[in-house]
């Protein structure tokens, strides 16, 4: 596996070693020692989670609050999805800045995101199936996020707004310049 940190240093692609013949491929997705010397801390995966999404849904722009914030490993398993990392830790220098990743079927890349980040993602072909593992449970109570389309965080979705299909729950989210958890 290959870890490359991104333009927020702390959000790594990660691109597993891929190895094919005849009989299809093998590549070792996960590994807990590498991947902890690589991100360098130890990390304690408890939950994978996995959707399945037709082309133009949107999920995002989600974190979770203390004591239910969430590092997560995504990829994708079918299809292709541009996949977004949001900083939102008040004392960091990337406060507000993101991270995006097109990740796919082909390419096999993962993203790691660390707690502190809002995350969302698109889906750019007819459907896709996208996985992630988390390191804390989904606490309902403790679920926010941030509107998709908030102006001040300029992010290109790819997608012309009529074409994105939503939640209502996503559809209202609170604007950036609202963000007031304290997540460092």
């Amino acid at each position: 596996m290959i870890f490359i940190p991104q333009s927020i240093p702390d959000v790594i692609l990660i691109k597993p070693t891929k190895i094919t013949d005849e009989r299809g491929y093998f590549a070792e997705t996960f590994r807990k020692d590498l991947f902890e010397k690589e991100i360098g801390y130890k990390v304690d995966f408890l939950q994978d989670n996995e959707s399945k999404s037709t082309k133009g849904v949107l999920r995002g722009l989600h974190y979770q609050i203390p004591p239910y914030m969430q590092a997560k490993l995504v990829r994708v398993i079918s299809g292709s999805v541009l996949d977004v990392a949001l900083d939102i830790r008040k004392s960091s220098p990337t406060f507000g800045k993101h991270v995006s990743a097109k990740l796919t079927e082909e390419n096999m890349h993962q993203l790691f995101i660390p707690r502190g980040f809002a995350h969302g993602f698109v889906v750019l072909s007819d459907s896709a199936t996208f996985s992630y593992k988390v390191d804390n449970q989904y606490a309902t109570n403790y679920d926010k996020g941030i509107f998709y389309a908030d102006k001040d965080l300029d992010i290109d979705w790819h997608f012309e707004e009529k074409d994105l299909k939503l939640s209502k729950k996503d559809l209202n989210q609170a604007l950036f310049s609202d963000f007031n958890d304290n997540l460092d």
